[in-house]
């Protein structure tokens, strides 16, 4: 984004050194660096207005996510309830929330961009996931409404779907399963990062101007819908 010549307000929510390390990659073309735990109430009202403080916004990227795998069957009420929370407060409710903040500011504005991360597992069911499955089928599908209601506000919505990708939350315990995930990835390799953020940059970019509602697949050929 910063390459394209966006000015980037960064989110952390515990790291905040990376959040750091970011800013510092990005010298001036840093908004600035905002510290929310998107799982609590208010927090992404908080966020969206921290950063509106400081200036205009243009185009929001929901990236906050997290991914806690769970058997539906031997985890205890308390877990489950816990999983369920947290899952669905981070995952869907804050993207939003946060979303209906930028829309409302896009409207004062003349318009805007909506760029949600949702995922592959939105579309293709996993063992152990259903929670985090829901919660991206969620916002796969409030990206297509969006879309639609806010297309007369010139507001565009659309999202990205990757399947695999090689980030701090998927080593976290997959190591011993990295053969049997690049199995069925008919590439050969997770996505990176930057697989990912070069579709989020096209698609908040002029050349997607005519594009809303559409969520980009990015799973190295691993599935089709």
């Amino acid at each position: 984004m910063a390459r394209d010549g966006w000015t980037v307000a960064v989110h952390f929510s515990t790291h905040e050194r990376r959040g750091r390390e970011v800013e510092k990659l990005l010298g001036s073309a840093c908004k600035g660096v905002y510290q929310a735990d998107l799982s609590q109430p208010g927090a992404a009202s908080q966020l969206f207005q921290a950063a509106l403080a400081d200036g205009p916004v243009e185009a929001l990227v929901n990236n906050a996510g997290v991914y806690l795998p769970m058997s539906i069957l031997e985890e205890s009420d308390a877990k489950f309830a816990a999983n369920l929370h947290k899952t669905f407060a981070i995952n869907f409710e804050a993207s939003a929330l946060l979303t209906r903040a930028a829309a409302r500011h896009f409207v004062t504005k003349g318009g805007g961009k909506v760029c949600n991360v949702a995922s592959r597992v939105g579309f293709k069911g996993e063992a152990s996931a259903s929670l985090y499955a829901a919660s991206k089928a969620a916002m796969a599908n409030m990206t297509r409404s969006l879309a639609v209601e806010l297309a007369p506000n010139n507001i565009q919505v659309f999202g990205i779907a990757p399947g695999w990708v090689d980030t701090a939350m998927v080593r976290d315990g997959m190591e011993s399963r990295l053969p049997e995930i690049l199995a069925t990835i008919p590439v050969g390799r997770m996505a990176t990062p930057d697989d990912c953020s070069s579709a989020v940059a096209f698609l908040l970019s002029d050349e997607a101007s005519y594009l809303s509602g559409h969520i980009i697949d990015i799973n190295g050929a691993s599935y089709f819908h």
